[in-house]
């Protein structure tokens, strides 16, 4: 047995126990009951009351000590005379544990107090045991509860389309922690804070924005602020007193940010994108004005030449008949005239064609570019390859 473990006795007798306990645990005899009450020791293993003679003061001794702090399981033993028999039951009702006659064999002593005492050690491990059993399975519960939010969040996360619906997911999941809080987007979007409300704090907004450079967290009294990347969060009240669940909160609150920051970094892909389609919608209807325009000019340019050709045709074939040529030299000069008309028409059909090809490929591009949807099917990719390539 452990020599720290101590049997309190309250005796006259000052040799109760040495020769057969005295080894293995320390005694501390006290005659009256005074001393006994104000020296209990915390490690004491059992308390023996030896009342020569008994009564209602004695009884109530049992109960004083039941209701001191701590001793409300160290066993009792009472060492009693004929006196007590008559009150033996109230004894038990008070709080004793056994009732030994003084006039016992002190083997038989000594035998009844250290079973009491193994029975106290082995209650007080196991007692033990069951704390640190309910306390990991308070942990376990905990930490299921911390990880069932945060799961929650990541699967609700991805549904945000703005960063209003994102702020206020990521405010819910922190107030799950039973936290109050700000936060801070931060994005080509522009900069969002807000809090549970979803109004802004401009004192809250303006410490997040110049603590986003300074570290993961930033902590002062209650008040913690927490970055990754885009996103930080002020918390106001973290448990500063609770060492364990300070700590679990900044893990699990840092993988909030995490997941926010991700969502928000896609936010800003897909607004890219519709910028860049916007933009290339716009560019489309501008070249498609700008091409027709040109095609305007370009077909009243070729109509031109054409009604400058056939004039100068027929001009000539005035003044042919007042230059005295011989026949030959009129076939010679209407050939080249007709010539030139031939090639006149052929080149302005040519240019219709063309001109026909191009707003074609202007028109389906058009319809591909004012198309809403964010990306192309394989198959609208597959057919506007073809126009272009055949174009």
């Amino acid at each position: 047995m452990d020599g720290q473990n101590i049997i309190s006795i309250l005796s006259e007798r000052p040799r109760l126990l040495v020769d057969s306990l005295g080894e293995r645990y320390q005694l501390k005899q006290y005659p009256i009951e005074a001393q006994l009450l104000a020296h209990l020791a915390e490690n004491t293993k059992l308390i023996v009351l030896d009342f020569v003679e008994s009564g209602p003061q004695e009884l109530e001794l049992i109960q004083s000590i039941r209701n001191k702090d701590g001793f409300d399981s160290v066993p009792i033993i009472v060492l009693h005379g004929a006196s007590l028999q008559h009150t033996s039951v109230q004894a038990f009702e008070m709080g004793c544990d056994d009732i030994i006659d003084m006039d016992a064999h002190e083997s038989e002593l000594a035998m009844r107090c250290e079973k009491l005492i193994i029975n106290k050690i082995a209650n007080d491990q196991l007692q033990a045991q069951v704390k640190q059993a309910t306390e990991l399975a308070f942990i376990a519960m905990s930490d299921t509860s911390d990880l069932g939010i945060n799961i929650q969040f990541l699967l609700e996360v991805h549904q945000c389309n703005n960063l209003d619906e994102l702020g206020m997911r990521l405010l819910q999941a922190v107030n799950a922690y039973g936290l109050k809080s700000s936060v801070q987007l931060r994005s080509e979007m522009g900069v969002k804070n807000m809090e549970a409300s979803g109004m802004e704090r401009e004192l809250e907004s303006k410490l997040m924005w110049e603590l986003q450079h300074d570290g993961r967290y930033i902590d002062f009294g209650k008040r913690s602020v927490m970055n990754y990347e885009q996103v930080s969060v002020l918390v106001k009240d973290m448990p500063v007193d609770d060492e364990k669940k300070y700590g679990a909160l900044k893990d699990n609150l840092f993988s909030l940010l995490q997941g926010a920051d991700a969502r928000l970094k896609a936010l800003e892909n897909v607004q890219q994108v519709q910028d860049q389609q916007q933009m290339m919608r716009s560019l489309s209807i501008k070249m498609q004005n700008m091409m027709e325009e040109i095609d305007i000019g370009y077909q009243n340019v070729m109509k031109d030449i054409a009604d400058v050709v056939e004039n100068m045709s027929d001009g000539i074939n005035e003044v042919i008949v007042n230059l005295a040529l011989h026949e030959e030299q009129e076939r010679a000069l209407e050939k080249v005239m007709e010539y030139g008309l031939h090639t006149t028409n052929a080149v302005f059909s040519k240019g219709l064609q063309l001109d026909e090809n191009f707003q074609n490929v202007i028109k389906e591009l058009g319809v591909f570019l004012s198309n809403d949807k964010v990306k192309f099917t394989a198959e609208q990719r597959k057919k506007l390859l073809q126009i272009i390539n055949e174009s």
